[in-house]
């Protein structure tokens, strides 16, 4: 399918869209104020090591102190001769999570040692290496790792391991051994896994691939030994140039830029790692935006939505929690053709398509439950879950799916190293405080009433009045809907109740004075 590379940069941020036939099919953007740190290496002190949790807090000169797992520790940390990790950690904190490690070596596996406990490997005031492998999401810190990875264009590079693997997502066997045989001829120093753009590359591409990556290993080694404080040691590429490193392939048309200075950067990137795509990056000079050639602005703002309609007249309903994604399948206004069986299948086959397009775009990562309509034949649930499990498997994430209970429903995660698209270009609301809900003023009517029978009796004297400062729309609904629970108060209290209307009150807010 032709593909088209989109990247508008603008001083404060830069946008990239990864548009195939014409259809918004990825989504990245990246504020120059809050760049993703996923990927930098950072000289680490540990604060704190919590044998209850298996995990430690390590400050690596941010805001927050971030948080290092026990699974994420090297058993030597101070060598890279010894070393343990989970099998699945192989593509440490990089975007291209194609990268996994190809889990046939199972006896190396089953060969591993016991993992130990984090009071052996760490201890507070220590210095060690790590990486960012997750950025921090809402009140969590960042989560880091000591095994460190380097992705290239061809290869990803992590000096801590002794692992050779080839990207899963390269199916041919054959081009899977000579790939590994290529790797191995390389004698490298260090674990290495061929991504997925190292299919069909030449043993001089891996080659020099690699040897970029050890210079840089090199170069990082040396600016952690030349630090003394907390801080960054190696940061990430910028998101443009990250893109193409990991999208950029024989699918892309055009990859097209609308600012000059970009330009010449990303001209001489893919003039030095990618070079035979030279002849694919273009600027943009129209005066049109860019974004608007396939409508993505109004894309990604429909991704915003909670209700995402769908061309057969059917809906869903995504709602996002810190770590956990709920989607709601409706038919809505549509009303099928021939009977309801069919409609539902209908309805659930094309809400499954856009559900996985969803979740590329937004980046929901975590946990993922998926309500599909209840669908009585086997084959129909069967269709559903084909086409689910096939669509996202053009998704860049790492993704696993449970199969359809009886009830419809389908428990699904999804990696997510950086924040969603909701979380990054929305904020909670300040009127609703992220609730999503206010209370009705039928309800902050009866809160006042029960404030003035539980306040009155000590703050009312003979002659006084009670004065409820409130918002204009909760006075209106008590001078319209409640004047006799109104009256009613005012004679158990024996004073006058004033309601003063504040103009800047929250619909919720209520404060209550005797005078």
């Amino acid at each position: 399918m032709p593909a088209e590379i989109l990247i508008n940069v603008r001083p404060n941020s830069t946008r990239v869209a990864y548009v195939e036939d014409k259809v918004l099919s990825d989504f990245k953007v990246e504020r120059k104020t809050a760049p993703t740190l996923v990927g930098s290496v950072y000289r680490g002190e540990v604060l704190r090591v919590l044998p209850g949790m298996q995990a430690a807090f390590v400050d690596i000169g941010l805001d927050r102190a971030a948080f290092l797992y026990v699974g994420d520790v090297r058993g030597d940390i101070d060598s890279n001769k010894e070393f343990f990790m989970d099998e699945e950690a192989g593509s440490g904190a990089k975007e291209g999570a194609d990268t996994l490690l190809d889990s046939g070596d199972s006896e190396a596996s089953a060969a591993l040692p016991p993992k130990p406990m984090i009071q052996d490997l760490l201890h507070e005031g220590q210095k060690i290496m790590v990486q960012v492998a997750k950025d921090p999401l809402g009140t969590k810190g960042a989560r880091i790792t000591t095994h460190v990875s380097l992705a290239g264009r061809h290869l990803v590079f992590m000096p801590t391991l002794e692992h050779l693997g080839v990207s899963r997502r390269i199916e041919d066997e054959a081009e899977k051994e000579r790939l590994r045989l290529a790797v191995e001829a390389l004698s490298p120093q260090g674990g290495v896994i061929v991504r997925t753009a190292g299919e069909g590359a030449s043993p001089e591409s891996l080659k020099a691939d690699l040897d970029y990556l050890w210079r840089l290993w090199r170069e990082i080694e040396r600016n952690y030994e030349k630090k003394k404080n907390p801080g960054l040691v190696h940061s990430e590429m910028d998101v443009e140039l990250r893109v193409l490193r990991d999208m950029l392939t024989e699918n892309v048309e055009k990859v097209i830029v609308d600012d000059p200075k970009a330009f010449k950067k990303i001209v001489s990137f893919v003039g030095q790692f990618m070079p035979k795509f030279k002849n694919t990056v273009q600027l943009y000079t129209e005066s049109q935006p860019l974004f608007d050639l396939y409508e993505i602005d109004l894309e990604v703002s429909r991704s915003l939505d909670r209700k995402i309609w769908l061309k057969s007249g059917g809906y869903i309903v995504i709602d996002e929690a810190e770590a956990l994604v709920v989607i709601d399948v409706n038919t809505g206004r549509y009303v099928g053709k021939k009977d309801l069986e069919d409609t539902i299948l209908k309805t659930n086959l094309e809400a499954a398509k856009e559900i996985a397009h969803q979740l590329r775009i937004r980046n929901c990562g975590g946990i993922i439950i998926i309500d599909f309509i209840d669908m009585e034949k086997e084959a129909h649930r069967e269709k559903v879950m084909h086409l689910l499990t096939e669509e996202l498997e053009r998704d860049s994430s790492r993704t696993t799916l449970t199969p359809m209970s009886e009830l419809g429903l389908v428990e699904m995660t999804r990696k997510r190293n950086r924040p969603s698209l909701v979380s990054t270009l929305c904020q909670p609301c300040t009127y609703c405080d992220g609730k999503g809900y206010i209370k009705r003023k039928s309800t902050v009517a009866a809160e006042i009433f029960r404030a003035l029978e539980r306040e009155g009796p000590r703050r009312a004297s003979p002659g006084a009045s009670m004065v409820v400062h409130c918002h204009s729309d909760v006075a209106d609904w008590i001078y319209a809907e409640e004047t006799e629970t109104l009256e009613l108060v005012e004679e158990k209290l024996g004073a006058r109740v004033v309601l003063k209307v504040e103009p800047n009150y929250h619909l919720e807010q209520l404060e209550i004075y005797s005078v």
